[in-house]
């Protein structure tokens, strides 16, 4: 792929995750098919996404790092699955973080909302996540445009479902300030990514912890409560992005 037009899908990809977050909300299709469907639609897409695209990365990325030497290497031969499992449990404690300040705020009368403090630790992490996903978009973009595609296609089911979580422990403050940081964070890593390029085995190590948080949202959010959840829809997303995964990888 040519610098030039690399450059412009790159950013076109980062531009479009950001615009997620600032219109998601006002998606017509969000309001028009029941909260079940899309939810458990955009779990299955996300789901299929992890197992069949980043956990073989993952892989990949365990040799990668094993490969670059040096001490922390020596010490933990699978630390990038260690750094996949740092991710997880760092977005678990958000989680459980943000839930308890609801549950605060509500005893004492207040909002059923999270308190300043904990939306601005919520969201300073998640701004970390998208710039994170940001920086990894422009790495994709050397795998081609069909890549850059499929990559679209899941993080923005991913970022959709991310955006109803945050606004339901937010409320006011994600629309008004929330939704912002996280769409610039994203263009932010693009930036930083185009700037400063990294080894392969430092790409294998950021992949590896935005994995972790990846897992943890999908498990956490993507796949809702019994009774709020549609299998068919679930299968679906699962079995047609699963499906055009390998189609595309063949």
């Amino acid at each position: 792929m040519e610098t030039v037009s690399a450059a412009v899908i790159g950013l076109t990809l980062a531009a479009s995750l950001g615009l997620v977050h600032i219109l998601a909300h006002r998606l017509r299709w969000i309001e028009i098919i029941p909260h079940k469907r899309w939810l458990s639609f955009g779990a299955g897409v996300s789901i299929a996404y992890v197992f069949v695209d980043v956990l073989p990365l993952l892989s990949e990325g365990q040799e990668a790092v094993r490969h670059a030497g040096g001490v922390l290497v020596e010490t933990l031969k699978h630390h990038v699955y260690l750094l996949a499992v740092v991710g997880l449990a760092v977005f678990y404690g958000l989680e459980i973080v943000a839930k308890r300040s609801r549950a605060m705020n509500l005893e004492s009368g207040d909002q059923d909302c999270t308190g300043p403090a904990v939306f601005w630790v919520h969201t300073g992490f998640f701004g970390l996540y998208n710039a994170l996903l940001g920086y990894l978009v422009h790495e994709s973009v050397e795998h081609g445009l069909l890549s850059c595609v499929l990559l679209l296609i899941a993080l923005a089911f991913h970022f959709i479902v991310n955006d109803h979580a945050l606004r339901e422990h937010h409320k006011t403050a994600y629309d008004q300030v929330g939704r912002w940081i996280l769409a610039t964070s994203v263009l932010a890593g693009y930036a930083v990514g185009s700037l400063y390029p990294v080894g392969e085995a430092t790409i294998a190590a950021l992949w590896a912890l935005v994995a972790g948080g990846l897992i943890l949202n999908v498990m956490k959010e993507e796949l809702p409560d019994h009774r709020e959840s549609c299998f068919w829809s679930f299968v679906a997303g699962l079995g047609g992005y699963a499906a055009l995964l390998v189609s595309v990888a063949h």
